[in-house]
């Protein structure tokens, strides 16, 4: 029975929210949001639709579930919400990315000046995001430079009893020892602060009336070091090789599709600074144009992470597009954010520059994808398999001396990493060391559901380890009636150098060796020290985790609360094992004679 579309649009309301559209088997066609939902639900049933892909896509609708939102900012970000949990196949999908890094600086008595990744808190405040870890970390050294703001941690400034390294190389005032007093560093964090919000000017004429000041009162030391600060602000501003005199904070998005890429860059501007820029190519794009993936991007990624208040966009979406997006973004943002395209000077070389990386940015992924081919044609060539290979999984175990023992899978497809898809099992009740029976046991909780029907099965399982460890993850596939999956071995050479792995295969097969250059080597290395890398992060966080707990649980007199108290006021086991008595005294709940105790059960 076809869907009566007519029908369904006489009981919409015109109010803002999100729409699901349905195939017949209740599957998520596509989610999208509105202003109106019966004015933009209509859209989809006149008969010039704007592409064959949505023609294609309106045919397959058996039905359609809407969802009422107050504003436009609600339904972006129920929009968003949907469009990550339930991935509709003729949604435009953007990696979901939070995480983009961020400069902090806390708020307690001598803020601390750090690098932050994650979503930012109400703890402290933050200037971002920046395009990559390399932006942030040169501002902070800028920042050093300029106004001497402390990076250590808080545990390591409270314990300090003289000034470190970076104060004898003037990057930091020493407020840890008392060299700075709290005004005057609250005024350089101000400064820092101001500098952050791109407010140079300001800042450069600050500091010049400070110094002039000080000259006039004989403070001569002072005043050379805000000379330094003011040549050092001026050496920032000179520079840039694109930079405004504005000082703002525009994002430049261009999307652009050429040599059958869809490609959307995002360059960032903040405070007048070109930050560099960062690539992001689309799933299920089809034949989407370049107009469809801007305004997709800005739906997906200004959901999660602050819009500055100018967004250049190449190309610019329909005026209607452009004003829905800017209600909802300055709802989100708290302030007013406007979508245009280039029209200055400055605006115009910011938008070349973005579209020329998109450009380099698809010849880059094409080279790649190329040679990503060429490997795994290559690699099933060698391992003499009768189909393409596709999906790889790879395991690999991680522990000390049998210690928190983990393991670990990785997975390539679509000729990249699918971080995704990585799974690490924490293995228990075994023999410790016994690392036969971790790789039975990671090989069969991870393939146990796969067995009984769910899940996608690999094309080729890779084992980081010699005969033994590939004879018992065998054991374990043919256990769950997988044997048929072909797995491989990847031993060691001698003295464990690249290039001189032996290949070990389950069956009555004499091993493999690759030459050193063969493509198909290059590829099982790379797969397989993603797998060693992600087993051991995923093994010394287990470790620390459980020495950190066995060490203060094991204190004498200490519980629940006065744990929570020592790791409050220290930031963990470090803090506590440099704290002196008097310190640990200071602690709510902890007297002077249980501070002695303590410090005596730690030393």
């Amino acid at each position: 029975m076809s869907f009566d579309a007519k029908a369904f649009l006489a009981t919409l309301t015109e109010l803002p929210g999100v729409y699901r559209m349905l195939d017949d088997k209740a599957s998520v066609l596509y989610v999208g949001k509105a202003k109106n939902l019966k004015k933009r639900v209509a859209s989809y049933f006149r008969n010039n639709l704007s592409s064959p892909r949505i023609a294609h896509m309106v045919s397959q609708i058996a039905s359609i579930e809407t969802t009422a939102t107050r504003t436009e900012a609600e339904a972006l970000l129920l929009e968003n919400n949907l469009i990550k949990s339930l991935a509709p196949r003729y949604n435009i999908l953007f990696r979901d990315d939070k995480s983009y890094p961020y400069i902090t600086l806390t708020r307690n008595r001598f803020p601390r000046l750090g690098f932050f990744r994650g979503n930012p808190d109400r703890k402290a405040n933050y200037f971002g995001p920046y395009p990559s870890s390399w932006a942030v970390r040169d501002s902070i050294h800028l920042l050093q430079k300029m106004f001497r703001l402390r990076t250590c941690e808080d545990t390591v400034f409270a314990n300090r009893s003289r000034p470190c390294l970076l104060f004898q190389i003037k990057r930091c005032s020493g407020p840890c020892v008392g060299l700075i007093s709290a005004d005057a560093y609250a005024a350089d964090v101000q400064l820092a602060a101001m500098f952050l919000a791109g407010r140079q000017q300001e800042v450069t004429a600050r500091l010049t009336q400070a110094m002039e000041k000080a000259a006039h009162n004989l403070a001569f030391e002072q005043a050379a070091v805000l000379r330094d600060q003011i040549q050092s602000l001026r050496q920032v501003q000179e520079k840039q090789f694109v930079s405004s005199n504005k000082g703002e904070d525009v994002d430049i998005l261009v999307a652009t599709r050429e040599a059958g890429q869809l490609c959307v860059n995002l360059a960032m501007v903040r405070g007048g600074r070109h930050l560099g820029d960062r690539p992001f190519f689309p799933t299920n794009a089809g034949d989407s144009e370049a107009t469809d993936a801007c305004i997709a991007f800005i739906d997906q990624h200004y959901s999660v992470h602050p819009a500055p208040p100018r967004i250049l966009c190449q190309p610019l979406p329909a005026n209607e597009d452009v004003s829905e997006a800017e209600i909802a973004l300055a709802e989100l943002a708290g302030h007013p954010v406007q979508l245009q395209s280039a029209r200055t000077s400055f605006h115009k070389a910011w938008v070349e520059m973005a579209q020329q990386n998109a450009s380099l940015a698809i010849v880059a992924r094409n080279q790649e994808t190329a040679q990503q081919s060429q490997r795994l044609a290559a690699l099933q060539e060698a391992l003499g398999l009768p189909e393409a290979l596709s999906r790889i999984e790879c395991f690999d175990i991680s522990h000390t001396m049998g210690e928190a023992a983990v393991a670990s899978c990785v997975v390539y497809e679509g000729n990249l990493m699918k971080k995704s898809d990585y799974r690490r099992f924490n293995i228990r009740d075994i023999q410790p060391g016994d690392d036969y029976a971790a790789i039975r046991q990671a090989v069969t909780r991870r393939y146990d559901r796969i067995a009984g029907g769910e899940g996608t099965a690999p094309d080729l399982i890779l084992i980081d380890g010699g005969k033994g460890q590939v004879s018992s993850a065998f054991a374990a596939l043919a256990d769950l009636g997988l044997g048929h999956l072909p797995m491989v071995g990847v031993a060691k050479g001698e003295e464990r150098k690249p290039g001189l792995e032996t290949l070990i295969f389950p069956e009555e097969r004499e091993p493999l060796q690759l030459p050193p250059v063969h493509p198909a080597l290059h590829l099982i290395q790379e797969i397989r020290d993603e797998a060693h890398r992600f087993a051991i992060t995923g093994h010394r966080a287990r470790r620390s985790k459980a020495r950190k707990a066995s060490t203060l649980e094991s204190l004498p007199g200490v519980g629940p609360a006065r744990r929570k108290a020592l790791v409050a006021r220290f930031g963990g086991l470090p803090g506590v094992l440099a704290a002196t008595p008097e310190q640990l005294a200071e602690v709510p709940g902890i007297s002077r004679e249980m501070a002695e105790k303590i410090y005596s059960a730690l030393h």
